[in-house]
Parts: C-alpha cells; structure tokens; sequence
C-alpha cells in the first residue's frame, strides 16, 4: 500500500494553495540574506487546497494508535491511561519562569516539597530529590550518591556494581557511566536472583547491586531481606530500579525492604505518557545516610516560614539537570497522588496485579508461560513449541495483533526469555477489554494450526505491510525523493 506522504505530493497540482495571505505592509528583508545563503530554487512543497490539506493529516493522526483509541499492553512500562484532568491543571503553572527569585514562586516551591513527601512516604525514603529528566538519568544519579558514598568513607576499592541478568538494560550502561565495573549474575530458576551467585559474586570491590523488584519477568523477589543482608554486609550498597513500582504502591515500601537509594519514573508510575521519548522525570530518594551528597538546590525553610533552594551542600554530587527537575511532569504526578490518595493508589497496584495474573491465567495451555506462578503487574509468555515449529515466533504474533487492533506488547524482553512476550495490562483496563485482548491471542494461537502463511503475512491492514527490517535498519530511507 503506498504511503500517504507519497499521495500527497501526487495530489500537487500547480496554483493550489492551502492559505490566503494578505498582502506584505513591511518592506522585504531578502535584499539582507547574503548571496550565498539563498535558495537557489524555490522549495518542492505539494500544492494543494485547503480542504485536502486537513484531510492529509487527520488521515495521518487516525493512524497513530495510543492508550485513547485501543488496549496498549505494555502500559506501564511506557504508555498507560492517565486522567485527563491531570493534563489540564498541568498548564497552570506555564507562566512562572524558572529563574524567578524563591519569594516570587513559593507556591511552586511548596507544590515539589510536598511531593518530595508523600514520594518519601510511598517508597519509604527519607529524602527525594526531583531534578532527574527521566529513569535512566534516575539511576546515574542514584549510582552517583553510592559513588560519592563510599568515596567520602575513603572506601576508594569499591568500583563494581552487581547487575543480575534480567536487569533493564539502561541498568548496566547507567553503573558504567557512574565509572563503575558491571558484574552480571546468572538468574535462579524461579526468576529471582541466585543467592549463591550472589553471595560469590559480592567483595572488597563490591560498590552495590542493582535490583528491580518486582523483576522485569513480573515476578516479586521473595528473598529480599536475604539478598540486602548479603550486600550489606558485604560493605555494598542497594539500589532500586523503581520502574515497575507500578505493581507495590501502597502494599510494600522499597526502603522497608532494605534499598538505600532509588529512582522513580513519575513519568509511568504517576500520570505522563512516556510514548515517543518523553516528557520524563525520575527522581531519586534515599536513605539518611545519602543525603548529604543529593544534588543541589535543595528546597529549604527559613526562620520567617519562606521556603528557598539551598546550595551550600559541601558534599553534593552538584546539579544534575538546568533548574530544578520537569516541572509539569511533577504537576501532574502531584495531581495524580493527591486525587487517588493512599488508598487509591494501593487500589490501582492491586488491580494491575489483578490484571496482569489474569490474562496469563486465561493464556495458559494456549501459550507457554516461563515462570508460572502469581506474576505481579506484568506477565511473560511465549510462543509454543507447536507453533514454532509451524515457524510462527514471538515477531509474528506480534505483528498478527496489529491486524486485530492492538498495539503489540513488549516483545523479545526480558532477554533471559527466548521469545519473551511481555504483557503490562495496568490497573485501568476492564475486564471485557481483558476478555478481548485475550480472545485476539487465542485466535492467534488458532489460525497457526490452520494458516500459518497468514501469520507470516501480518501486517495486512496497516498502511505499511512487513517490511524487511534487516534491510531497513541497514539503509534506511529517511527522506522522499520526487
């Protein structure tokens, strides 16, 4: 099918145009641009009328697909549903330029204290900072208070950070850019982390493990307790990934579990879509021991009651982001906390957990399931060997769930898994949504016993079919050409 870009230039017709412009009243400022840095020709723009002009994108605009128009079942990892009243209070706060002395912006100040909070609350820290833009800068700035940490003890040996193997991969690259040497342990076969892996892997040189929990596979690490003892006493320190923080708000607390610092994606967890790249923002708690090196400003009082940023923190890692954090992201979290309360929030880890189990419940024998015990927010399946060996893998299941409506989810991840498909409902799906998405998948499942070939067709109601991605990604055509 050709692509909509394309028809538009083959729509052209010379003379049409899409606007109506009066006439210019200032004198023409072309005699300024030096020789050289004109266009030679004028620019091939398509000329069209107005009205074929609009259809061309909302045309365009039909065929994105997000969390508004269909079930996007890697929600919390990236996408989920966020109430629209947090994105309209957001905007209220658009005028107040971030260089405006504290006593002319106290509500702002007030507004980041508070959620630096009830975050401290929700995670069971003792400090938050909220510059980070997003989760990986979350985890360099996390990794850096455990570096400034040991550094400041004259612990100068402690330069590796324990990774397990079914760790985010932005968790290895965030310990290397904090100067640190990654140390991956092997996985337990339950999913969790392998406690003698652990225990040979921790030493003198050992600066923290890295730890997401629930793990990517959706599972809860049981032996927790054990697993901060080992690194503890050890000398190291406990870091938590806190992107799938989505499954545990207000049921267990990382800082009661023994981490000593973590991030948060607000930008997830707390009421932004992440889709496309941002907006983000990942702040960082810690436990008192860290506080003293957190970036500066820190939000402060005086004598008089008047909140202002505080820079004079001797043992700060610095400023790690211009100002002071993605403010409109902390907005809409701060909306998103307060309107759901405790209780709310407890209500909507529960229901992903309700979610995710049940949709591997209704998956299992039609699917295979890795690890087949109560999941948290997530599940992970995969394809049978049946219908691989019909030569049906987890990319075509994929791309068969595009021609029934749903965005695929998270494919080939956690890598641990071969042909992992993992499945994020998140708490705000319906059952018959559930029951839907579900149904798609066993008709999947179904049509490799009778048509295989179709499958392997898949995409076909889409405005691009399959196309060869190893050529794609090797030349890529970025560019129209008329």
């Amino acid at each position: 099918m050709r692509s909509e870009y394309k028809l538009i230039f083959e729509r052209s017709h010379e003379g049409r145009r899409a606007y109506d412009l009066p006439a210019c009243d200032v004198p023409s400022a072309i005699l300024e641009i030096p020789d050289g840095m004109r266009a030679k020709e004028p620019l091939k723009l398509p000329e069209l009328g107005e009205v074929d002009l609009v259809r061309h994108y909302t045309n365009l605009s039909r065929r994105n697909f997000g969390v508004d128009n269909g079930f996007y079942p890697l929600g919390s990892c990236t996408m989920k549903y966020n109430p629209k009243i947090n994105e309209e209070l957001a905007p209220m706060f658009d005028d107040v330029h971030p260089l405006l002395d504290a006593e002319m912006c106290q509500g702002c100040l007030a507004l980041m204290r508070d959620m630096e909070g009830m975050l401290c609350e929700i995670c069971g820290m003792d400090a938050f900072t909220l510059q980070p833009a997003a989760g990986a800068h979350g985890e360099l700035t996390g990794l850096m208070h455990i570096r400034a940490y040991h550094e400041h003890r004259g612990d100068l040996e402690r330069k590796v950070m324990i990774v397990p193997d079914a760790a985010h991969g932005t968790n290895p690259a965030s310990a290397a850019m904090a100067g640190f040497k990654v140390k991956e342990i092997k996985s337990a076969p339950d999913g969790g982390v392998d406690l003698d892996a652990l225990r040979e892997a921790v030493g003198p040189d050992t600066a923290g493990l890295m730890l997401t929990n629930p793990s990517t596979l959706g599972l809860f690490e049981r032996n927790i307790k054990e697993i901060a003892k080992i690194v503890h006493e050890a000398g190291g320190l406990l870091y938590y990934d806190g992107a799938n923080l989505n499954a545990i708000m207000g049921i267990v607390r990382p800082g009661d579990m023994g981490f000593d610092v973590m991030h948060i994606n607000l930008h997830k967890t707390f009421s932004t879509p992440h889709g496309g790249g941002g907006p983000g923002s990942g702040p960082v708690g810690v436990k008192k021991h860290l506080i003293p090196f957190m970036p500066v400003p820190r939000i402060a009082e005086n004598d008089d009651g008047e909140l202002f940023l505080d820079y004079d923190k001797p043992e700060t890692i610095g400023k790690i982001k211009s100002f002071y954090g993605n403010f409109g992201v902390i907005v809409k979290a701060y909306c998103y906390i307060r309107s759901l309360g405790a209780k709310g929030l407890k209500e909507a880890s529960e229901n992903a957990v309700l979610n995710a189990n049940y949709i591997m419940n209704q998956l299992r024998g039609v699917y295979d399931i890795p690890h087949d015990r109560i999941c948290m927010h997530e599940c992970v399946v995969t394809p049978t060997e049946d219908m691989m060996a019909n030569g049906v893998h987890t990319s075509d299941v994929a791309k068969a769930l595009i021609d029934r409506g749903y965005h695929p989810p998270t494919i080939y991840f956690p890598l641990i898994v071969h042909e992992a498909m993992m499945i994020e409902p998140t708490e705000s799906e319906s059952v018959e949504t559930l029951d839907e998405f579900v149904e798609a998948m066993k008709g999947i499942a179904d049509q490799v016993k009778s048509d295989p070939a179709a499958i392997h067709a898949a995409p076909v109601t889409t405005p691009v079919g399959r196309p060869d991605e190893v050529t794609a990604a090797r030349k890529p055509i970025v560019k129209y050409e008329w």
